[in-house]
């Protein structure tokens, strides 16, 4: 079993979401209303490590001096 989460749709502007954490098998359908409250509910997409970017402010390694053929990773 995967623990998925989840969150409420407000429907109020100024309504906050509640999260919650539901285990339910990878081959289950996304929720779409609360097991318990029948609310309507979102699942929750979470990025682990963030979002992924490019920056120029990113150390490099100087591998063209080196003469190592390293790949600058």
């Amino acid at each position: 079993m995967t623990t998925y989460v989840y969150e409420t749709m407000p429907s109020k502007k100024n309504e906050q979401a509640t999260l919650y954490e539901i285990q339910q098998s990878m081959k289950d359908d996304p929720l779409t209303h609360h097991p318990e409250t029948g609310e309507p509910i979102r699942r929750v997409i979470l990025g682990g490590f963030g979002p992924l970017t490019k920056s120029n402010d990113t150390p490099k390694d100087d591998c063209s001096s080196s003469g190592s053929g390293c790949c600058c990773c």
